[in-house]
């Protein structure tokens, strides 16, 4: 009697652990099988948002399911990312990284709610949104080393606007001075914009943005271009040198943009993520897309992705370091 009984306990217990792996293979086959939210944590209307927007409208068609885009602003990108760090890793709640809240935050802020390498799963890259040093017309330099003797010569240093303390455009900046010894003061502004603004009307000198804000006035030569800061030349400004043209070795800084799901997501579902990811950033209508937003498409593997976090979490950490920058 108690081998029969022994016998129909483990019957019914292979029966159920086969219908929990057959059910759990059945889940991770079918993912996903409701809608994926998408936090994006700055304001509507940035290039941060325009992608995130297009590629949670690209995956929807992909993936058969709704990605929904949801804005949590607040402390440069600091909040919406620390609330997909804590969301449950099931791969229905990805955050829109980007370089500012990934590598530079970490550096510049005392306390931020969430470990850029601990806490995420990276999916992929999405692309690098290129840099650009522009200058008024009245500027005197039209070239690199033009802006670094000018700013040699005036004690006072050259003035230099960017969206503000801690972005991508003031860490650089702060790396070319580190590297060339030019002379720069840098200006913050709430915004990049306001900084064209007041490039344009002459208020100031120089202005590092995004190349997405500069280029029409470029095009229409109401800005004198100086470098990029990209590793190659811009496909939307093809006659605009780089800085390691210009001079400067191994000067490459843009920022980037990539998707990341909690950490703990299953592989499979990274991996599904990431293929579907990297057929947008393939095709020709996505690589066109994007590169109207000034963001060259960079289809890469998680792996990949995630040894850039690491690197420039280093990177920017000896710059940071040495420029003494701190945000509040």
């Amino acid at each position: 009697m108690h081998q029969w009984i022994v016998g129909i306990f483990t019957f019914f217990s292979f029966l159920c652990f086969g219908l929990q792996s057959s059910h759990a293979q059945t889940s991770k086959n079918t993912y996903p099988n409701k809608s994926i939210r998408l936090i994006i944590p700055f304001a509507p209307a940035g290039v941060t948002d325009t992608s995130g927007r297009y590629i949670a409208d690209q995956l929807s068609k992909k993936l058969g399911q709704s990605v929904i885009v949801e804005n949590r602003t607040g402390a440069s990108g600091n909040i919406g990312t620390g609330l997909v760090a804590q969301a449950d890793p099931d791969g229905y709640t990805l955050v829109l990284g980007f370089d500012g809240t990934l590598v530079i935050n970490p550096n510049v802020f005392a306390k931020i709610p969430f470990d850029s390498v601990k806490d995420f799963a990276p999916v992929g890259k999405i692309g690098d949104a290129v840099l650009i040093l522009v200058a008024n017309n009245n500027f005197p330099g039209k070239t690199l080393t033009d802006v670094i003797q000018i700013s040699k010569k005036d004690p006072n240093g050259l003035s230099y606007g960017t969206s503000g303390t801690g972005g991508t455009p003031h860490i650089a900046g702060e790396l070319f001075k580190q590297k060339t010894g030019a002379n720069l003061i840098h200006i913050p502004y709430k915004g990049g914009g306001q900084a064209l603004i007041d490039v344009l009307g002459g208020s100031i000198p120089l202005v590092y943005t995004a190349v997405a804000g500069a280029a029409q006035y470029v095009n229409t030569n109401r800005l004198t271009p100086i470098a990029v800061s990209s590793k190659t030349r811009a496909p939307s400004l093809p006659n605009v040198p780089t800085f390691i043209e210009s001079g400067v070795p191994n000067f490459e800084v843009s920022s980037w943009v990539g998707l990341l799901a909690p950490a703990g997501t299953p592989k499979p579902i990274i991996q599904k993520l990431n293929t579907a990811l990297n057929e947008i950033l393939s095709s020709k209508e996505g690589r066109d897309r994007l590169e109207e937003m000034g963001i060259v498409a960079t289809p890469e593997t998680p792996e990949q992705f995630e040894e850039q976090i690491k690197v420039d979490l280093a990177k920017y950490r000896s710059v940071v370091k040495a420029a003494n920058i701190k945000v509040e």
